[in-house]
């Protein structure tokens, strides 16, 4: 159940957003399935509710360059707190699409992802250095506990055509629901801020 859905995100988008980003980058993002803005986020800000209820699903899916490559994947973190449920069930993650297949960078406390505290804002860290575990088993030659260092070896010249920020496992609490803010790939943070293209009412 840790590596579920999401090979296609065309067809549960529910619209197009511009996030608020440094002025040199051009990124957006899409909501897809049970995802909305919120309000407060992390310091009054506007977040991100991801929620999945049974077998339902929320995410983020965000645009990367054009040629970008697995090596180039240097910071990867967010801000989350969660509402109901916990971490678990290998979500919330980062996919990171490669191959027509996905890399997974669980959040929570290693090794099990399990036993986020509900109602507390907390930072990942970058969840991308070196010694930092990244789920590859989809990949060849890949394993569920690989390290981003192993992993460029094996798939740093590799394209990423996409990378989402996801929450699943209301199968496993009933109701999954986490706020993320300060989203950060890269170089680039995402705040949320402000009104985005494609963003209703």
């Amino acid at each position: 159940m840790l590596k579920r859905l999401f090979g296609v995100f065309a067809a549960v988008a529910v619209g197009v957003l511009a996030g608020t980003l440094p002025a040199s980058a051009a990124a957006s993002y899409t909501l897809f399935g049970d995802a909305s803005r919120v309000h407060p986020g992390f310091a009054s800000h506007t977040a991100i509710q991801l929620r999945s209820a049974g077998a339902g699903f929320g995410g983020i899916d965000f645009k990367v360059p054009s040629g970008m490559t697995f090596a180039r994947i240097q910071n990867l973190s967010t801000d989350y707190k969660f509402t109901a449920g916990s971490c678990g069930g290998g979500a919330p993650r980062f996919q990171i699409n490669v191959d027509g297949k996905n890399a997974f960078v669980y959040i929570g406390p290693p090794p099990n992802y399990t036993g986020c505290p509900q109602d507390v804002w907390q930072n990942t860290g970058n969840l991308a250095t070196p010694v930092s575990f990244v789920d590859t088993s989809q990949l060849p030659g890949g394993m569920f506990y690989d390290t981003f260092a192993t992993a460029d070896l094996k798939y740093g010249s590799d394209v990423v055509t996409g990378i989402q920020l996801v929450t699943d496992a209301g199968w496993m609490f009933g109701t999954q629901t986490v706020l993320v803010d300060n989203v950060m790939i890269n170089n680039t943070t995402y705040t949320f801020e402000g009104r985005g293209r494609g963003e209703g009412g």
